[in-house]
């Protein structure tokens, strides 16, 4: 996406996973990831249906991507349950995919004040601030961006606990080698525990930002009102 200049960045279960150890969850089969309400539109007119190969580390032949935007994108509406996804990156290999949510200005909010209110068809509600200027990062080795209030947003979404417990999805996370191991035992191990003496990490792991916040990457492509 960065080599066609389509902003992107890690959201919702994603981004909890980069918050852990900048990798995906053992237990998650897909991604997430936003984009803003122009880049969608520039994706739809130029490269919808269109396939796209990636070398990967240790992945002989590599991956071809398919990139398939759904036709209900210009849809602004939160009611429609079933068209909440825009686009997808589809793995033509594994049917694997990413899903691909636009942020778009939420004009209700707006008119009622709230200059820099943006909203997605899945019904969250964010600020620009919020999301923008966005942070360079690593997932899975990757370059990455994510959103400015990253603890923010997940508190928001997961809830506090989800910073702190350590157990779940029948994994527990090792702090000594930053990695969600399985647990042995074949117990259903769903519990977050007692987090009230744990503490709450409100930065990610060290050595991940890439660069520090400039005037010239603090900018938001939704004009306030």
């Amino acid at each position: 996406m960065a080599e066609i200049s389509a902003e992107t960045w890690l959201m919702h279960g994603s981004l909890l996973a980069w918050w852990w150890n900048q990798k995906i969850f053992p237990w998650d089969n897909d991604l997430d990831v936003q984009i803003s309400e122009p880049t969608i539109h520039f994706l739809a007119d130029h490269y919808n249906m269109t396939e796209h190969h990636f070398d990967l580390p240790g992945v002989p032949g590599g991956r071809t991507y398919l990139l398939d935007i759904n036709p209900h994108y210009v849809v602004r509406s939160t009611l429609d349950r079933r068209n909440v996804i825009d686009a997808r990156w589809i793995d033509t290999s594994s049917g694997l995919f990413i899903d691909i949510t636009a942020i778009r200005a939420d004009d209700d909010r707006r008119n009622r004040g709230q200059a820099g209110a943006l909203m997605c068809k899945d019904g969250h509600r964010y600020d620009e601030t919020e999301i923008f200027p966005l942070r360079n990062s690593y997932f899975e080795d990757f370059p990455v961006k994510v959103p400015y209030a990253y603890t923010k947003l997940l508190q928001e979404e997961y809830s506090y606990k989800s910073l702190t417990s350590t157990n779940f999805q029948d994994h527990e996370f090792n702090e000594e080698t930053n990695i969600w191991e399985k647990i042995k035992n074949h117990k259903l191990s769903t519990r977050r525990g007692d987090t009230a003496d744990l503490p709450i990490r409100t930065t990610p792991l060290k050595q991940i930002f890439t660069e520090p916040i400039t005037d010239d990457n603090a900018r938001s492509e939704f004009p306030r009102q």
